[in-house]
């Protein structure tokens, strides 16, 4: 009897032992795997960051130590003086050209969400003649570089008298912008169940009524999303802009420091130095609209 005990505890043993080496494979494996994933990541990081902080370091040198024979990331010695003579030339002018930037950013946006909700909001919920031709329009318009819109826009603005005018800028990046901010709005309402529609209807709303007051604040994540995209793109533009911005007080900020780069080379400590500047508004609005953006940005590529 205790042979036979003996030899049916033998094969147990041994699948037992089996199944341990499987756990732990998987666990070296899963380990492996993390650990790879990590390692990307940090390479991705770095990649990314790099260029940051050579242009954050560059803007801290002095203009004689930036090109040397030894190459050297950080000053050795640091100053300010590159961000003071930005802030302080011509009068000031780097704040009149970011009150510019940000007049036709925020302006931009406005307009752009204004006239993208409705729309995506219509393609979203209702059922009409040409509404796949309309969003297959919209997808070929993306495929076309912008810069072709260059020559006949300035013709257009010529004749209504729009060179030189900062609307006429917005209307330009609002109009651009627009068929990407109606696809994003629109996968954003698709996510709205229909049945809320349904309900406001009975409790006597209008259609309007049912997108201002109920869907539309179900869906602030993605407004903020399509927002900031509009931000940003007015924000960065510089071909639009310096096609039809003349006057120097009256340019963008991407225009505006195009001054540092001359016939004779670049003031390289003062361009990265600008650069520097340029983005602490845009990472004001980040941090900002920040939980509405990561929201936004993971619910838009979710459809209920």
């Amino acid at each position: 009897m205790a042979e036979i005990t003996d030899r049916v505890s033998q094969p147990s043993l041994s699948s037992q032992k089996v199944a341990q080496k499987r756990r732990s494979g998987k666990r070296i494996g899963r380990t492996l795997e993390s650990l790879g994933a990590h390692l990307i990541m940090i390479i991705v990081v770095i990649l990314c960051v790099f260029p940051l902080i050579v242009i954050i370091a560059t803007s801290l040198k002095q203009p004689q130590d930036i090109f040397t024979a030894s190459f050297q990331l950080f000053p050795s010695h640091p100053t300010l003086d590159n961000y003071v003579h930005v802030l302080t030339d011509n009068s000031g002018i780097f704040f009149t050209w970011t009150f510019n930037s940000f007049k036709i950013a925020i302006l931009t946006t406005i307009v752009g969400v204004l006239f993208a909700a409705p729309a995506a909001y219509a393609v979203s919920r209702w059922n009409f003649l040409g509404k796949q031709t309309i969003l297959v329009s919209f997808l070929i318009t993306q495929m076309f570089p912008g810069v072709l819109l260059l020559v006949p826009l300035y013709n257009l603005y010529v004749q209504f008298n729009l060179i030189d005018n900062h609307y006429g800028l917005v209307i330009a990046y609002a109009t651009t912008a627009l068929p990407f901010s109606v696809w994003m709005l629109k996968n954003f309402f698709d996510t709205v169940p229909k049945e809320l529609d349904e309900a406001a209807y009975v409790d006597g709303l209008s259609s309007f009524q049912t997108f201002w007051r109920i869907v539309l604040p179900l869906t602030i994540p993605g407004v903020a999303v399509v927002g900031f995209f509009n931000f940003m793109a007015a924000w960065n533009e510089f071909v639009l802009a310096f096609t039809f911005l003349n006057d120097a007080h009256n340019v963008t900020l991407p225009v505006g420091i195009k001054d540092y780069v001359h016939s004779f080379g670049a003031d390289w400590h003062l361009l990265t130095a600008a650069a520097v500047l340029v983005t602490i508004p845009v990472l004001i609005v980040f941090l900002w609209a920040q939980r509405y953006l990561i929201t936004g940005l993971t619910g838009g590529s979710v459809k209920g």
